[in-house]
């Protein structure tokens, strides 16, 4: 026995087990490395929603105090068209330079647009103003997404946007009601200068995260196709597409324009603006989006049908309360704030889902249609029913928004993720600003004194939008099969 264990290189007693090692938590969006930058994107993204949701309440004060009722969905419009040469700017300028510049403009640029518009002697100049705040704004988001893009990993994509949507539930709860008091006891400028200098210290905070965030350096204009209808040369040069940006642009203020004109001299107005629009869209998203085509290309659509539908009814709201059921603006803030409040609680729960972004991505379109079909029935006979239809909608979009979102980044490329992201904006800004005036014609061609029977046109062309935006979301069902958030 002795020989054996002297020969015997090891000790015959066995060493307990070492301990296992504890499991190694899995980093999130708050943890080491992430916590500034999240912080910092919610909070700008919180402050643009204070103006944006005190902005719906109070429009129909500022539209009547200035003497610009006619101009009401202008109010609205220029803030989404000047966002269209912006989208392409910042796409093109953080694919090259990286997000940091770019958002820093975009949010510059915002707080002049606050400045003109809070100061402004008239309707005129308050469109004008609105129309700045849509270039910071368009900036400034395509610039966000691809700062989420570059500083978290894929996997925390989901939870980054359910955290942007959680980031209105502040403006949520107060925004719209904070805003009908102030336009009561203040003054609606208020809700315009005084958030200015809010704006700047969480701006501060992004600094940091984005230093050394240049370009991508991956992937030069080859001109192959990426396999989801986003070739990377299809879309043409840079000035291109610059120039189709501002000629869609243009086109679509002349389109909306040409509605609010009386008479025969609608038709050569609103014809030149489709040919701007016919020429300027086409090389802003990606190819086969009107199609329909699958991949790519449907989550741009159905994301411009779906904000159309959604933001076409949500700025009429405050009108009909206010004008057919007497509503106070504060009052009428409370519709706006319990839609808001389903978006957000809904966008937490497909954050954290495992399902697949195209299932929720359908499930919310079928609620969007169901609510702007709803709320526009309720609007006719009693104001305070519009309310729980409203959720419906804002809980659509809860579901929606993010997970197209999603589905976006994951099939761009990294070297176009500024310019996909552009045209999701896009698309957002387009669908918005043509409904919203659509609707706004048709709303207002029948004269103040039946203002009721307008609002019920405008909102049956709103449903159908809707309508096409289910369609359009039913087809990615085959986009990203057996893809988990």
């Amino acid at each position: 026995m002795s020989t054996v264990l002297e020969s015997d290189p090891k000790p015959a007693r066995t060493s307990p087990a070492p301990a296992a090692a504890p499991p190694v938590r899995e980093k999130g969006i708050l943890g080491a490395g992430f916590r500034g930058t999240t912080l910092g994107v919610v909070l700008v993204i919180t402050l643009m929603g204070f103006e944006a949701m005190s902005v719906g309440t109070v429009m129909p004060v500022i539209a009547r105090d200035l003497d610009g009722l006619a101009l009401y969905a202008w109010g609205f419009s220029a803030t989404l068209i000047a966002g269209l040469p912006a989208n392409v700017l910042a796409g093109t300028w953080a694919d090259r330079s990286g997000p940091a510049r770019p958002l820093l403009a975009g949010v510059a640029t915002f707080v002049l647009g606050l400045v003109i518009a809070g100061a402004a002697p008239g309707m005129w100049t308050f469109v004008a103003g609105r129309a700045v705040q849509g270039l910071g704004t368009g900036i400034a988001l395509v610039a966000t997404y691809v700062l989420i893009a570059r500083v978290y990993p894929e996997r925390l994509h989901p939870r980054v946007f359910a955290a942007l949507s959680a980031a209105w539930v502040l403006p949520t709860l107060i925004g719209p009601t904070l805003g009908g008091v102030l336009a009561e006891q203040v003054g609606w400028r208020f809700v315009f200068l005084g958030l200015i200098p809010l704006v700047i210290p969480p701006t501060a905070m992004l600094i940091p995260a984005m230093r050394g965030l240049g370009t991508s350096g991956e992937g030069q204009d080859d001109g192959q196709d990426d396999g989801q209808g986003a070739s990377r040369a299809s879309r043409g040069p840079r000035t291109g597409r610059h120039l189709a940006a501002v000629t869609a642009a243009v086109g679509t203020a002349v389109l909306l324009y040409g509605l609010d004109r009386p008479g025969w001299a609608i038709l050569p107005i609103a014809a030149a603006g489709l040919a701007g629009l016919g020429v300027g869209l086409p090389r802003l998203l990606p190819p086969g989006t009107l199609r329909m085509r699958r991949g790519l290309p449907s989550v741009v659509l159905a994301r411009g049908l779906l904000a159309g539908a959604f933001f076409g009814t949500d700025v009429f709201i405050p009108l009909a309360l206010t004008s057919l059921h007497d509503f106070t603006p504060t009052q009428a803030g409370v519709a706006l704030m319990v839609a808001s409040l389903g978006w957000s609680a809904a966008s937490q729960i497909q954050g954290r889902s495992q399902r697949p972004r195209d299932f929720y991505a359908r499930l919310g379109a079928v609620l969007i249609l169901i609510g702007t079909v709803t709320t526009t029935v309720a609007l006719h006979f009693e104001g305070w029913l519009a309310t729980p239809t409203w959720i419906i909608g804002g809980v659509g979009m809860g579901f929606a928004y993010g997970s197209l979102s999603v589905l976006l980044l994951s099939l761009s490329p990294k070297d176009e993720q500024g310019a996909n992201s552009s045209a999701l904006q896009i698309a957002d800004s387009l669908g918005s600003s043509l409904v919203i005036g659509v609707a706004g014609a048709l709303a207002m061609a029948f004269g103040t004194d039946r203002l009721g029977l307008g609002l019920g046109v405008a909102g049956t062309v709103v449903a159908s939008i809707a309508a096409l935006g289910v369609l359009a979301a039913f087809r990615l069902r085959h986009t990203c099969a057996g893809e988990r958030s």
